[in-house]
């Protein structure tokens, strides 16, 4: 048995169905219209990676997305830079057009800026694993100091990092606009 939701102000042919068998398909409805055909699939769907396919062809290095106006995800993201000394990872706000296509190629909404996400060209991560995929790009010692976290179980690591997330605003407060 197959339901399936049709959103208002959507073309018609936009739609989120899901079936019993685990299969979904999502549809972003206001994308089909910004991308050129190659990219939209059957029924409005956009296929994201393929959408997103032009940030990896010339350079392959990931990207590193953060939210623009975190002060504690700024000073992240030039510590990251101030380590990476061969200059491995790319750098794109959340918020940015770029960084709203790369969070739905990650299978995330557009809008969220829950988390640092790390973009590879096959993969992407979230939360404390992005960290830790972020730190084997840097010099020593961060690799190394990343294989003793990784022992720590993922379901804690992530709470920590929720906890410091969600209180990131508070803490160290947020800026006007995008520092980096």
């Amino acid at each position: 048995m197959a339901m399936r939701l049709v959103f208002p102000n959507c073309p018609a042919s936009s739609s989120f169905s899901c079936s019993r068998s685990g299969h979904h398909r999502r549809v972003w409805c206001s994308a089909s219209s910004l991308l050129p055909p190659a990219t939209v699939l059957k029924k409005g769907a956009v296929d994201w990676k393929e959408a997103t396919s032009h940030f990896f062809e010339s350079d392959t290095r990931p990207i590193m997305l953060f939210d623009g106006v975190c002060n504690l995800c700024n000073g992240g993201v030039k510590f990251v830079r101030d380590n990476d000394h061969n200059r491995r990872i790319r750098y794109e706000a959340l918020q940015s057009e770029s960084g709203r296509k790369l969070l739905q190629r990650s299978g995330r909404s557009p809008d969220d800026i829950s988390s640092v996400v790390l973009v590879e060209k096959d993969r992407s991560y979230i939360k404390s694993e992005a960290v830790l995929k972020i730190m084997e790009y840097l010099h020593m010692p961060f690799p190394q100091l990343s294989l003793f976290i990784k022992l720590i179980p993922l379901f804690m690591r992530d709470n920590v990092y929720d906890t410091v997330a969600n209180n990131r605003y508070v803490f160290f407060g947020r800026s006007d606009a995008c520092e980096i």
